[in-house]
């Protein structure tokens, strides 16, 4: 018994003395050992969504040629900015497009800050934008279109019809002459006009004309004032019309109009009608009051190319009223049917 009691007294002041070793240990790893660093947001951690970069301390001057991302990661160095450089950054910029308030106050200036400028002369790319302004608003341009070049075989003889265009100009004022007409194989030309006008813009798929039509072939010719517009109608019917004073006092207007329905790319069915009225009887070019005649056309054309199109068809002529009693008187019939073949250019 008392060598146990031996060997407890022994063991006793090692078991005591462990803690008190331990505790002024553990208190110095608290006060000698520095804070742990705050985690930092690599460039590459960042794309992937792990963390944010912090923006740039305050009062540093950001260079909108190198973003402090880009700096980070070694890609570019950052100016310094001056002080007054500096002012004008922290300053709020001025209201511009859709954040300035609703009134009728004049439309500010355009920018004059072009990017290029910084790496080209100033000289050379003002003269540059001058070109590029007048290639897209500012230039002449000419312009050549046969609407209607076809072979109609009909009864009694067949003839040969044309229709078309060409205007030169700018896009708000032209110049621009028109003709159509047909002819009898073997016996010249039936009927024929040609048209010079002068063309305006009115608004951005209409244009308002002016000028003078010349009338030839069988029957006294005439000379007429004309007055008229073209354009595209809502739904992409093309369509136009014309009021006509002839020098003999005689009143008449036109009303056309076609459509494209496009079956394919390049097949295309273009329906067609034109309406003439009048408001006096013309005897001797055979024409009566009131609707004088109706036309109305069925087109199927084949675009080789955007520039060439031939096409087959049918065409059908009605005269109304004291025109196709004048038309009987003649000897002629008062409605027709032609088949139609030709072809379909601009240039």
């Amino acid at each position: 018994m008392s060598r146990i009691v031996l060997l407890l007294s022994g063991i006793a002041p090692f078991v005591f003395a462990t803690p008190a070793a331990a505790q002024p240990m553990d208190h110095a790893m608290h006060t000698s050992q520095p804070a742990p660093e705050a985690p930092t947001c690599a460039p590459e951690h960042a794309a992937m969504g792990h963390c944010t970069i912090d923006s740039a301390p305050a009062g540093e001057a950001s260079d909108p040629d190198c973003p402090p991302e880009h700096a980070r990661m070694g890609h570019c160095t950052p100016k310094q900015a001056s002080a007054h450089d500096r002012t004008a950054m922290s300053e709020k910029p001025a209201a511009s497009g859709t954040d300035l308030p609703p009134g009728d106050a004049p439309a500010p200036p355009p920018p004059e800050d072009w990017y290029a400028d910084r790496i080209f002369p100033k000289d050379a790319m003002a003269h540059s934008r001058h070109e590029m302004m007048l290639e897209n608003g500012a230039q002449q341009i000419g312009f050549i279109s046969l609407n209607l070049a076809e072979y109609q075989a009909r009864k009694g003889r067949d003839g040969f019809r044309w229709e078309g265009e060409a205007w030169y100009g700018g896009d708000i004022d032209r110049l621009t002459l028109k003709s159509e007409g047909e002819t009898a194989f073997g016996e010249g030309i039936e009927s024929g006009e040609a048209q010079a006008l002068y063309s305006r813009a009115i608004g951005p798929y209409f244009n308002a004309q002016a000028g003078i039509r010349q009338d030839f072939g069988h029957g006294p010719d005439r000379t007429y004032a004309t007055l008229g517009f073209e354009g595209l109608a809502p739904y992409w019917f093309e369509v136009e019309g014309a009021l006509f004073l002839s020098n003999k006092g005689d009143l008449s207007a036109r009303l056309e109009g076609s459509y494209d329905q496009r079956l394919t790319r390049k097949l295309i069915l273009q329906p067609s009608a034109e309406i003439n009225v009048a408001a006096q009887d013309v005897p001797e070019n055979g024409i009566g009051s009131g609707v004088s005649d109706v036309e109305l056309g069925l087109r199927l054309r084949y675009e080789i190319v955007r520039e060439f199109a031939p096409y087959v068809g049918v065409e059908w002529t009605r005269k109304i009223g004291d025109t196709a009693r004048f038309a009987r008187a003649a000897g002629e019939d008062a409605s027709s049917v032609s088949f139609v073949m030709g072809v379909k250019a601009w240039f």
